[in-house]
């Protein structure tokens, strides 16, 4: 019907430039246009007495618009576009092979057959008659075929579409290369097409036009979008995960989650699906040291079209590590006593502890030796930085030198470690801290000096992001746990704090007889580490008012001491964007290199020794990273499927600075598997991004005379006459009709 009307394709008008072809200057056309519609006026007054002003406007307004329409045509209106010379140039025909093509529609027949149909049925000879013609299949990249082979059954486990598009640009910058029409599912499992390729395509000026086959929404399916767990956690300690869900046809349902360690259930919980995008929060414990191998599950439902796509794996590292925590406490207290023994019975944390018994004495528990904190609070960052937590009790900031203070703001900005900061007689704003250099990394804004500690029994409850947080988990069950935190004993004491920052999470409030809410527990990212603020010294009163045997207070600390020192990084710190491949064999590996002092150290030799299955062993010298000091990097080519781990160590003149152990593992057969509907989407952003068109697989027939008009390749400009298109008539004879039919209605014919 476009071409019925317009004569021409879309790819005309939207790569075209509109000109007037007539002999005479366009100043012209525009005064002709106003002596003519002045003339209209002139003529039309006399009757307009016999209308009202707006009635009379309507008629001149259609007259003028015929008049000027009709001068128009006589400047020959045309458009300039750019077409493609026939046969010197190149038209890539793209198809995908991936495994997802073979997936049935609903007419039975897979997405690979339609493709297939769709080229032999007219569109390779339509286009041949026209250029030279390179067919590719792709999955993992593009590679050239015959006409014999094009066709062959599906069989790549992955579909990447930015490389295949990189190959294409590569070879253009030797051929004349007019256009590209690439034919696929846009199942895209590399994370979509990155901008680099978009600009590069520009670049070359090469318009890609998709043509997209499959489903865009499948009627019952429910798919494990994403799996997020920290990729290293400490042995014993609970891991915060969430899961993505995506659903169709199955709302007012209910699915199960789990996540398993091969037949050990680890954490599992009910879902109703109530709309399309879900997230659910699980809490499990890490166990043991070694390479935990989770897998994220959703227990298939009747009905569904994918059950392939129920399930994600995840490693996560977890380490034997001993992190070592200073305590740094004011006075003696209840709090103290309390946090040492919870301290004392996990045998993953080292509590270090200074306590100031009186104004010029320090009683030291869990040093190493005599000499750990002989002299006080650490005057060196390298001593201080030894360390993977720090706690500030009921002490005053005067108690710190200001070079202290910068230390202890550094401690988590440049060393990355957790610091928390209790309330107390002389903590936070009693203490003065708010007009120290540490104020600014505080979660809160203190308020200023003055009766901030209260000694009232309050209540406490979580906050809604404490609901979640594996910091504030008291029980398993996630509303038990919420009940849980109110009908704890009242806390002793507590301290206002002031509002907590933009960017910190409100965990947990407390509930003062009389007074409203303030904050109990606030925590915030700061520099490369976290801070946390816990406004009371009376959490000891859940011990003192439970069962002896209750512990859920030993319990709190515990957690609180592992979230301090969990995300610690060493002086060496590998990393990689992805712990699991599914079905690619490049691992991208990042290490992080700093001194004792914890800057970046950009002279040191950083190696990667990997063991694999079957024996392999294999080591990887990284290389520096130009853009960023103390990062160096490197890509290993993972060689088959399985379980592996890379020890990374880096040294200056043979000296070792430190090592790092990271797990990762790589799937074969399952990339396919995911986001198995039609990415309409990313096909369209594609084409338009790159001056292409969208077609589904019945406008395609159109593609070949479209792609004529393209700035790529070899070309010649064509001028196009518009003065003969037949809706100029259709809008003239409206015009008319338009007018005449007011006329009769109004009565003024």
């Amino acid at each position: 019907m476009f071409e019925f009307l317009f004569k021409y394709p879309p790819a005309v008008y939207s790569r075209g430039h509109y000109v007037l072809a007539g002999p005479w200057p366009w100043w012209v056309l525009v005064a002709l246009v106003l002596i003519a519609a002045v003339g209209l006026y002139w003529n039309a007054r006399r009757r307009w007495t016999l209308m009202s002003n707006l009635r009379a406007a309507a008629i001149w307004g259609l007259q003028t618009a015929l008049i000027a329409l009709l001068l128009l045509l006589l400047w020959r209106p045309a458009i300039s576009v750019a077409t493609l010379r026939p046969q010197q140039n190149i038209v890539a025909v793209l198809l995908d092979s991936s495994r997802s093509m073979a997936i049935a529609d609903e007419d039975g027949h897979s997405r690979f057959d339609a493709a297939s149909r769709l080229l032999k049925d007219g569109l390779i000879d339509s286009l041949g008659r026209r250029f030279q013609m390179r067919l590719y299949r792709f999955g993992d990249d593009a590679h050239r075929v015959d006409t014999a082979h094009l066709y062959n059954p599906p069989d790549s486990p992955v579909t990447r579409i930015a490389r295949s598009l990189q190959d294409i640009a590569a070879e253009s910058a030797s051929l004349p290369f007019g256009a590209v029409v690439l034919l696929s599912d846009g199942a895209e499992n590399a994370g979509g097409i990155d901008f680099d390729t978009i600009q590069r395509l520009r670049q070359t000026r090469i318009p890609v036009h998709t043509v997209g086959f499959g489903k865009e929404k499948l009627s019952r399916d429910i798919e494990v979008e994403d799996f997020s767990v920290p990729q290293r956690t400490l042995a014993g300690s609970r891991i915060e995960a969430r899961i993505a869900l995506r659903q169709s046809g199955l709302t007012g349902e209910t699915a199960r989650v789990t996540i398993r360690d091969g037949d050990n259930v680890l954490a599992a919980q009910n879902v109703n699906l109530t709309s399309e995008a879900i997230a659910v929060p699980l809490i499990f414990n890490a166990g043991a040291a070694g390479a935990l191998n989770l897998i994220a599950r959703v227990d298939p439902l009747p009905g569904e079209e994918n059950t392939a796509n129920n399930a994600l794996a995840r490693v996560v590292n977890v380490s034997a590590h001993k992190p070592r925590i200073l305590y740094v406490e004011g006075e003696p207290r209840w709090e103290y006593k309390f946090m040492r023994r919870a301290a004392d019975d996990d045998p993953q944390i080292e509590l270090v502890s200074m306590l100031r018994t009186t104004p010029n004495k320090i009683y030291r528990q869990g040093v190493r030796d005599q000499s750990e904190l002989a002299d006080g609070f650490p005057t060196k960052p390298e001593e201080l930085f030894a360390y993977d937590g720090l706690i500030i009790g009921s002490v005053e900031a005067s108690w710190f030198t200001p070079a202290q203070q910068d230390m202890i703001r550094e401690f988590a900005g440049r060393r990355g470690g957790g610091v928390l900061f209790l309330g107390g007689r002389f903590g936070l704003s009693e203490g003065g801290w708010g007009a120290t250099p540490v104020a600014e990394m505080l979660p809160v804004r203190l308020p200023a000096a003055g009766a901030t500690f209260q000694r009232v029994y309050s209540n406490t409850e979580l906050a809604p992001a404490g609901m979640d947080s594996a910091l504030c988990r008291l029980d398993d069950d996630p509303q038990k746990n919420v009940e849980r935190w109110k009908k704890m004993p009242e806390i002793a004491n507590w301290q206002l704090v002031g509002d907590p920052k933009p960017g910190a999470a409100l965990l947990a409030e407390i509930i003062p007889p009389g007074h409203r809410k303030s904050p109990l527990l606030v925590t915030e990212p700061y520099g490369r580490g976290r801070t946390a603020v816990l406004a009371t010294g009376g959490m000891w009163r859940w011990q003192m008012r439970s069962d002896h045997t209750d512990k859920t207070l030993p319990t709190f600390w515990r957690q609180m001491l592992r979230w301090l020192s969990n995300d610690t990084p060493g002086t060496v710190v590998a990393a990689t964007p992805r712990q699991v491949l599914q079905d690619e064999d490049r691992l991208p590996l990042r290490v992080e290199v700093r001194d004792k002092n914890y800057q970046p150290l950009g002279s040191a030799v950083v190696q990667a020794h990997f063991v694999g299955p079957d024996g392999l062993s294999e080591t990887l010298r990284l290389q520096p990273a130009g853009s960023e000091a103390g990062v160096y990097t490197a890509d290993w080519s993972v060689p088959k499927a399985g379980a592996y781990l890379a020890e990374v160590t880096a040294s200056v003149n043979g000296a070792e600075v430190g090592r790092d152990v990271l797990t990762f593992r790589r799937n074969d057969g399952v990339a396919e598997n995911f986001r198995t509907t039609q990415n309409r989407d990313l096909l369209e952003k594609l084409s338009q991004q790159t001056g292409g068109r969208y077609y589904n697989a019945r406008d395609a027939r159109h593609l070949a005379d479209e792609i004529s008009y393209s700035e790529a390749g070899v070309t010649s400009r064509e001028m196009l006459d518009l003065w003969d298109l037949p809706v100029v008539l259709l809008l003239a004879l409206g015009l008319r009709a338009a007018e005449w039919l007011l006329r009769r209605k109004w009565g003024v014919v």
